[in-house]
């Protein structure tokens, strides 16, 4: 299990790679967090424990380069997903 965190404009941008359950490989995990947040708002701005449908990558670089690159078009677009 490896997890890194980066911050991007206005998120704070958390990704990991983890065993993938009953087979080899690792899996994309990625939470994006608003650093600024309206009162009485949530923090979380989007949430995937499991990205491209739990697909298997065969090392941990090659899952956190992919769910990185998942958050930052994201929030580079401001997709609809991390409205509040």
């Amino acid at each position: 299990m490896r997890f890194e965190e980066c911050v991007e404009g206005e998120y704070r941008i958390f990704v990991g790679a983890l065993e993938a359950p009953r087979g080899e490989g690792y899996i994309a995990a990625l939470i994006v967090n608003r650093l600024v947040c309206a009162p009485g708002g949530r923090n979380e701005a989007f949430r995937d424990e499991s990205l491209a449908c739990g697909y298997r990558w065969p090392t941990a670089e090659e899952a956190l380069a992919y769910a990185k690159a998942r958050a930052r078009e994201m929030v580079r677009t401001r997709s609809h997903a991390l409205s509040c």
